[in-house]
């Protein structure tokens, strides 16, 4: 079971990397291969049990993606306290643009629902 999830999931990524090559050379592979599964398990309904298990124990091990980013940081640290305040002026730039937005979206849903509740 555990192997039938993980070629679904590779299965995906080398399709998401074909598409990438071909079409899309902008989007990581990874990431149309994901959009490709999602849309997938969404066409499909459900998610199955050998795709569910596999996640599942990958999911496990995701803490250990974090060891070469962190690597990254304490390496170049003096690169990054050079620019720190450039750093943060473009996370606390994208927080205030990404919590406007998702401000707004929540506001259009909440309204949507509303009419929805209304017209039934």
């Amino acid at each position: 079971m555990l192997l039938r999830g993980l070629t679904w999931l590779v299965l995906f990524q080398l399709l998401g990397t074909a598409i990438n090559h071909l079409f899309l050379p902008v989007m990581p592979g990874a990431i149309v291969g994901l959009l490709l599964l999602l849309a997938y398990l969404m066409w499909r309904g459900e998610v199955g049990e050998p795709l569910s298990l596999a996640a599942g124990s990958l999911l496990r091990y995701l803490p250990l993606l974090l060891v070469p980013p962190a690597v990254g940081v304490m390496v170049y640290a003096k690169d990054i306290l050079a620019d720190f305040w450039a750093i943060v002026g473009a996370l606390v730039l994208s927080l205030v643009i990404a919590m406007g937005f998702a401000g707004v979206l929540m506001q259009k849903l909440v309204k949507r629902q509303g009419h929805k509740e209304q017209g039934q």
